[in-house]
Parts: structure tokens; C-alpha cells; sequence
């Protein structure tokens, strides 16, 4: 039996975790000197909700080899004997490094275990490291095995296409995503940077101005990059205005021929951190 487990900047909502049974170690969130497992002890309506006046900028921390460790654990407990952990991506944290000294540290204490777990670096952030979860547990139930699930992750993870555009640029400052004189120019002009990723790391790959032409250059993209062999589903992410994601959700299914499942999930609070309010996301595997 295969095992799925991930960090909780999947951002996959929680009806998915629960169908697809997905294991999940909470990153660790510090506001105003108290800790919080992310959508464990705070949910993201409530962070959103707190965000414009905290005093100051809340922290994020990876979940311990430990947490893996347990989750590992309880896999082959109830019966999993191949686990399949996906992380996000090494160039923007730490969980792929916990989750693989995790591994180490069940093979150590079962040598003689003959349970495969594979981590992979998902050179992805948020619903990016979800989509690649969510392709996973499908193919799961379609009968893949283990080592089709590997190689499926580890040839298309570097083709999930991320898009990210947030309102609030300050966050993007704090979490040394933006540069302070991109986002300095960026608030003159009114101008929302697009954000994708490059070599594991966030980057800005376009700039257009008001929520109106970032929805027309998702899906300007989206309809020149698609691998539609691949893509047979779309997830849309959204801090805290679920109306941004739905208008998208529209233009998708009204301006192109795109006929597959297209999710709505909300960014969780580790990942709302570093993008603030306002911020909306999309993710399809490109050619």
C-alpha cells in the first residue's frame, strides 16, 4: 500500500487531504512570540483576519526530521509499506532536508525493513508541491505503483507551472521574495508583479496593472503553456478573496477549450505569510 505524506504549504484544502488520505507535517508559525502548527492551532480565515494588525511580521519554521519521522511511522503501523513524501521546494525551505534526515532516521531504526519511502523535492511552493500530491493520489487509485509515482514526480516537477500575484508587496519585501526598489516602483505605477518559479526559487516573470489583465495574462499563459496530456485538472489559490479566484475560474472556463476539473483552495497560513492579502495563484503542468 502506498503512503502520500507532504509539509502543509501543499495548501491542498482538506476535504482532498481527507479522500486522499494525505499525511501532512505543519509548519510551524510564530505571532507576536506564540507558535502555531499551520491549520492545526490557527486556520487561514482566522490569520487573514489578524494579519493588517499584527505589530510585527510573523515567522515561519519547517516541521522537525521528528514530525517525518512519525508520520513515517505511522504509515507502516497501518499497514503502508511504500511512502511517497513530497515536499516543497529545497530552495525555500528546509522541510525537504527534515523529511530526508526523517527517512534516515527510520532506516536506522529499521534495518531490517523492507518499507519504501522515497522524498521528493518538489522544486515547487504551495498548491505547486499540491498539484503534484493531488496527480499522485489519482494515479494511486488508477493502480500506478510505486516506483510510476516516483518517476512521474521526479520527470514533471520542474513542469508545474506557478503563477502568483499578490496586492500587498510589503510581505513580499519581509520575506526577501521582492527587492524593496521593485516593489517601491511597483507601488507608484499601481503595478501587481506575476511571480513564478526558477530553479526552485520564486521570480518575477511579468508585471500588468489592476486584478483585471493578471487574470488575462494567467490565462493568455496558461493557454500557450498547457500540456493538456498531463494537465487534466487546475488548481486556483487565494489568500483571502475567494471572488478574484472565482472571476479567474470563469475566464478559464468561458476563453479557452480547457474542459478538465478546476479547484478553488485557499493558501494556508504559512504560505499567506510571505503574500498577504490579495494574492492569487495557478498551477497546470507546461509543455
Amino acid at each position: 500500500m502506498i503512503k502520500l505524506l507532504a509539509d502543509s504549504t501543499c495548501d491542498l484544502s482538506d476535504d482532498i487531504l481527507e479522500k486522499y488520505e494525505i499525511g501532512i507535517a505543519p509548519l510551524i508559525i510564530t505571532i507576536d512570540n506564540k507558535s502555531y502548527q499551520d491549520r492545526v492551532d490557527i486556520q487561514p480565515d482566522e490569520f487573514y483576519g489578524m494579519l493588517e494588525a499584527l505589530p510585527e511580521f510573523p515567522t515561519t519554521a519547517m516541521p522537525s526530521p521528528a514530525t517525518f519521522l512519525t508520520l513515517m511511522e505511522e504509515a507502516v503501523a497501518s499497514g503502508h509499506d511504500e511512502i511517497l513524501c513530497i515536499c516543497m521546494s529545497s530552495g525555500t525551505s528546509g522541510s525537504y532536508q527534515s523529511a530526508v534526515i526523517g527517512k534516515e532516521y527510520f532506516e536506522e531504526a529499521h534495518p531490517d525493513s523492507n518499507v519504501k519511502i522515497h522524498v521528493v523535492d518538489s522544486c515547487s511552493m504551495s498548491h505547486g508541491s499540491g498539484w503534484l500530491l493531488m496527480k499522485s493520489a489519482q494515479m494511486r487509485e488508477a493502480g500506478a505503483t510505486f516506483d510510476e509515482l516516483v518517476a512521474f514526480n521526479e520527470t514533471y516537477k520542474t513542469k508545474v507551472k506557478h503563477f502568483l500575484s499578490v496586492d500587498d508587496l510589503d510581505h513580499l519585501i519581509k520575506s526577501g521574495r521582492i527587492s524593496n526598489t521593485s516593489a517601491i516602483i511597483g507601488k507608484l505605477l499601481m503595478v501587481k508583479p506575476i511571480m513564478s518559479m526558477k530553479n526552485g526559487r520564486g521570480a518575477i516573470v511579468g508585471k500588468e496593472r489592476g486584478t483585471r489583465k493578471v487574470l488575462k495574462h494567467y490565462t493568455d499563459e496558461f493557454v500557450k503553456r498547457v500540456n493538456l496530456d498531463v494537465t487534466n485538472f487546475i488548481i486556483i489559490g487565494y489568500t483571502s478573496d475567494l471572488k478574484i479566484a472565482e472571476n479567474l475560474k470563469t475566464k478559464i472556463q468561458t476563453e479557452t477549450t480547457f474542459d478538465g476539473d478546476i479547484y478553488l483552495m485557499q493558501m494556508g497560513v504559512s504560505v499567506g505569510t510571505h503574500v498577504g492579502l490579495g494574492a492569487i495563484s495557478m498551477y497546470f503542468v507546461e509543455n
